[in-house]
This record gives structure tokens, C-alpha cells and sequence, in this order.
């Protein structure tokens, strides 16, 4: 599916619960073929079960495997639907809430709800054992502390990610020019950084920032291009933003 967008895969990993695809584009691909990308990983444990189904009934496999390959794609596909990264589920999570939240939110919240549902299925591993001296579940603990581990990299790892998507922001760019979308308004007070309103850019929106600057009744404006620029520079981006017009 990724192929099919043209996205530049550079690698994929094989990991318990799927593969798992590492791409150069990430930040600069529109957001409806992240979710049709997310939404392939569970399709395809819909249909191996389904034709696990089918060799079942036409006999050319045992009742028994049949059951038992059904029942395992189904369990992988729900636990992928889960709302954790890098799991589809939170890949489809993260789509969703690019309609709603800017992209560093969306990023932060995510990031945290990874953690503590990967942390909740720790515990709930240790659960039997805590509470009425059973075994570990020790799958459940394994995958949830590789699950945690993910998340806590991936959250000290937010400003480089975002600066990633800074990146790929001509692109989008390109997009809304060929199909004449209009651009969406920030409205900041002179004194913000730089790096506070790129913090607020949308996903799919391509952005015209408005200074207000209330002590002299003005408005200015700039591009969405001159605080990218700005960031992405050698200078120092948590200087106000003002002083882009010095």
C-alpha cells in the first residue's frame, strides 16, 4: 500500500505482532494514505483468515488448523487496532486527530497515551501473579515493554520528528497550490517564538501567520515558508518572532 503512494520505504520490520514499515516521507504524506496504510496491515490477517475459513470448508485443511489460524490472525488483528505506536491502530489514531489537533499536539498526546496503555498492559501481565500468585503472562509483559520502550524513545526523540516535518512542508505547499486550497490563519502576538508558532502548524492546512502587536495597533503577516525557514536555520528559533521583520 505504502508502494502504491509512491512513499520511499527504507526498511521493514519484522516484529511479534507484524511488520512494521520505516519511511523516508514520514511527515510530508498526506494523512488519508496514512490511514489507508495503517489499514492494510489488519486487512491482511482479514483476509488469511478468511482463507484459512475457506480451506476449511472445502477440506483442504484440518478443522482444527483452520480454527486455529483464523483465531490467531483475528487475535493479531485486533491487538494491531489497538490506539498504541507504532501499532496500526495509533497510526489511524494519528490520522484522525490531524484533522483536529495541530501536529505537535497530536504528536505529544499520542506519544503519552502510547505510554501508559503500553505501561497498563505491564501490569495487567502482573496482575495473576500479584493478585493471587499465578504465573506471568509473560508474551503480554514482553510486547508491553517493548511497546514502552518505543514510545519513551520516540518521546525524547519529538523535537527531531517535528523538525522532520518541518522538512517536508514545501511539499504540502505544492499540494494546496495544485488544487487552489485556501490557506488557513494563525494569529500570534509579536512577543511568541518562533518555534511556538511553528508548533502550531496543522498537518493539512498550509498556514498565513498574522502578528498582532496590540501596543502599536498593527497587524503584520508572513508566510508559513519564513518561520520554517526560520526554525530550520542556524539562528537561534526561540527569539521573538517579531524580529523577522528587523
Amino acid at each position: 500500500m505504502a508502494k502504491s503512494f509512491g512513499w520511499t520505504i527504507r526498511e521493514v520490520k519484522l516484529l511479534p505482532f507484524g511488520g512494521v514499515v520505516e519511511v523516508e516521507d514520514a511527515g510530508g504524506v498526506p494523512s488519508w494514505e496514512e490511514a489507508w496504510v495503517a489499514i492494510a496491515g489488519p486487512l491482511q490477517n482479514l483476509w488469511m483468515a478468511l482463507a484459512a475459513w475457506g480451506c476449511g470448508k472445502l477440506g483442504i485443511w484440518e478443522y482444527s488448523w483452520a480454527v486455529y489460524v483464523i483465531q490467531a490472525n483475528i487475535m493479531i488483528g485486533l491487538f494491531n487496532l489497538l490506539p498504541i505506536h507504532p501499532l496500526d491502530g495509533g497510526k489511524l489514531l494519528q490520522a484522525l486527530l490531524y484533522r483536529f489537533l495541530n501536529y505537535y499536539k497530536v504528536l505529544m498526546w499520542t506519544t503519552r497515551l502510547s505510554l501508559l496503555l503500553s505501561m497498563s498492559m505491564v501490569i495487567g501481565s502482573l496482575m495473576p501473579w500479584l493478585l493471587y500468585g499465578q504465573g506471568i503472562q509473560l508474551n503480554v509483559c514482553i510486547v508491553g515493554l517493548f511497546l514502552f520502550m518505543t514510545n519513551w524513545t520516540n518521546s525524547r526523540h519529538l523535537p527531531f520528528i517535528f523538525y522532520r516535518f518541518l522538512m517536508h512542508r514545501e511539499r504540502l505547499m505544492e499540494r494546496v497550490m495544485k488544487t487552489g486550497k485556501l490557506a488557513t490563519p494563525i494569529i500570534v502576538n509579536s512577543k511568541q517564538t518562533i518555534w511556538s508558532v511553528a508548533r502550531l502548524f496543522y498537518k493539512e492546512s498550509y498556514h498565513v501567520i498574522y502578528i498582532a502587536e496590540p501596543e502599536a495597533g498593527t497587524l503584520s503577516l508572513l508566510p508559513e515558508q519564513k518561520i520554517v525557514d526560520s526554525v530550520l536555520s542556524n539562528r537561534n528559533p526561540h527569539r521573538a518572532v517579531c524580529e523577522l521583520f528587523e
